[in-house]
């Protein structure tokens, strides 16, 4: 069979979506990537797993009439041409895109992998609201002869049933995007002078930058010389921080801001806890690399990130936007560093149970039925 993936930026193919990708070709089926336009050396990359890249005319973020009739027309010129018998959407505009346009042909089942709810479902402002309606409306029309609806944590799952967007007997789950614990390794603890915590994301206010920030510059009033870190880049998202607030951060010494690079395991293997304090996501896949590399986790108690942490085992939970609980928390381990070595084997020990990318893949090839 011929297997279309879309999604939005070309390097998710190679970080998420590169090992499915591998295991749908060893099942006997043919595959093309799309994804937005990218340099020569990602399409080698991409192409060396197997399948045909196509650039798709497609903006991540914004509400563009024009752009997102662009990627629309994109994806009906593609679709016709190369009659894919499976479609797999990831991320919110190629999930409502791909969807419409695979109801304008009769061949080609359509799946659509969910992989956090983002901007899209955080109502609260009016410009949040309007975009919240919208794309409720995009995903109810986009996804109506679904196949499957596949989602990562069964909060995001039970959003869409309870909004009527799709019917729960064409949902189903899997964990996260599965890590690779051949690459992402087990370390030891990096046994630092001084407690090291990592942030790993876009730089976003969802992604509770703001609060680690804040809770770092709480927790070096007693102890100035913890280190906090942040790795990620900048997102032009409408929730998008600003890079001259962080490099404030960092010039203040609350924080030390890491850039952007593309291998973040030296970064990782580099600190003593990882951080996020994200407000959602679907399955937070910083968060099972680190888990893979074997570090305590401290993250939100929210969708996504609650489902990697069995609190006060392999880390701790703390409430979405609480700066003074995520302080108490960091002060936490500062004082307990005797209990970092079990949080790190009960951390690996998770992934070997439920995220490897072997198991997710599995499920993802059982799903769309791409079985040998």
């Amino acid at each position: 069979m011929k297997v279309l993936i879309i999604g939005a930026l070309p390097e998710s193919l190679l970080n998420f979506r590169g090992n499915l990708i591998k295991d749908i070709r060893v099942n006997g089926h043919d595959v093309i990537a799309m994804a937005a336009p990218t340099n020569k050396d990602t399409i080698e990359k991409i192409e060396a797993l197997g399948c045909q890249f196509i650039p798709l005319s497609i903006k991540r973020n914004g509400l563009n009439p024009f752009a997102d009739l662009g990627t629309f027309l994109s994806l009906i010129k593609s679709i016709k041409k190369h009659k894919p018998d499976v479609i797999l959407a990831y991320t919110i505009k190629p999930v409502i895109w791909g969807g419409i346009a695979a109801r304008f042909f009769s061949k080609g089942k359509f799946f659509a992998l969910i992989t956090g709810l983002g901007f899209a479902f955080q109502k609260g402002s009016t410009k949040r609201n309007i975009v919240n309606f919208i794309a409720t409306n995009l995903y109810k029309f986009a996804l109506k002869n679904a196949q499957r609806v596949i989602f990562q944590n069964p909060d995001n799952q039970q959003v869409f049933i309870d909004q009527n967007i799709v019917k729960k007997e064409v949902t189903c789950r899997v964990h996260g995007s599965g890590v690779d614990i051949k690459h992402f390794k087990k370390s030891p603890l990096a046994n630092n002078t001084h407690p090291t915590f990592l942030t790993i994301a876009r730089l976003l206010g969802d992604k509770g930058i703001r609060e680690f920030a804040a809770a770092a510059q709480q927790v070096k009033k007693k102890h100035p010389n913890a280190c906090f870190q942040i790795l990620g880049p900048e997102d032009p998202s409408p929730d998008g921080i600003p890079l001259a607030e962080v490099m404030q951060w960092h010039n203040n010494k609350d924080i030390e801001y890491l850039g952007h690079t593309d291998d973040v395991r030296p970064s990782i293997e580099g600190c003593d806890i990882f951080v996020l304090a994200s407000y959602h996501e679907g399955m937070p896949r910083t968060v099972l690399e680190a888990m893979s590399i074997g570090r305590p986790i401290l993250t939100t108690n929210v969708s996504g990130c609650k489902e990697t942490v069995d609190d006060g085992v392999n880390g701790y939970l703390v409430n979405k936007a609480d700066v003074n609980d995520l302080s108490e928390k960091l002060l936490w381990f500062i004082e307990n560093p005797q209990r970092w070595p079990e949080m790190a084997e009960q951390s690996y020990a998770l992934v070997l149970k439920q995220y490897t990318v072997e198991k997710v893949n599995k499920d993802l090839i059982d799903i769309l039925q791409l079985q040998s």
